[in-house]
């Protein structure tokens, strides 16, 4: 059953490839495709728990008081995180050779930068950047009948997700998948030969 989910997915991403085969290599297009995807996902949970579960108010847990915009990522962090590793080993990066235990605990870390990074970007955004929304001239505008807090909510997601997608690219590129063994395997498999 897996296996036919694996294989109908890469059947559509490899569709969508064929118009850019002579421009990006695959790997990249299926980076971008999946991880598109899971960030689509993202952004629209994030919206969705951020604006109706937490109805844009702090979440009192009686022992610490959350700020919306970091309850609404804690929440949907565990799903994206799933689907995110899932298409990372069977869709974008199956020529790695690193075993998977290794790959999920190197993504985990790479996770936990990111992580990190995610909530200091949204604090930064949401708490000094953004923290009096009226001081544009366009944020007085209504859009999708969102306030200018939630418009800025969505713009701090926004440009936070775009910098983390930039880090974790490199990552799991160079270090939760890495081919950097499979290479050197080949290498030695070549000079024998």
């Amino acid at each position: 059953m897996l296996r036919k989910i694996r294989d109908i997915i890469l059947a559509v991403v490899d569709w969508f490839y064929k118009p850019f085969r002579r421009f990006i290599p695959q790997t990249i297009f299926r980076y971008g495709f999946t991880g598109g995807m899971n960030t689509l996902l993202d952004i629209i949970l994030y919206y969705v728990l951020y604006n109706y579960a937490f109805g844009a108010s702090n979440v009192d847990l009686g022992f610490i008081v959350i700020s919306p915009h970091i309850a609404a990522f804690i929440t949907e962090f565990p799903i994206t995180f799933t689907i995110g590793f899932l298409l990372a080993k069977y869709i974008t990066f199956t020529a790695s050779t690193l075993q998977g235990y290794r790959q999920l605990i190197r993504y985990g870390l790479t996770v936990c930068g990111s992580i990190l990074l995610n909530y200091l970007l949204l604090k930064l955004f949401n708490e000094v950047v953004f923290v009096n929304a009226d001081f544009i001239g366009f944020w007085n505008c209504s859009f999708f009948g969102m306030t200018n807090k939630e418009i800025a909510a969505m713009l701090s997601k926004i440009i936070t997700t775009a910098l983390v997608i930039v880090y974790s690219y490199f990552m799991q590129m160079y270090f939760s998948f890495s081919q950097r063994q499979r290479e050197e395997v080949e290498k030695i498999e070549n000079t024998e030969e």
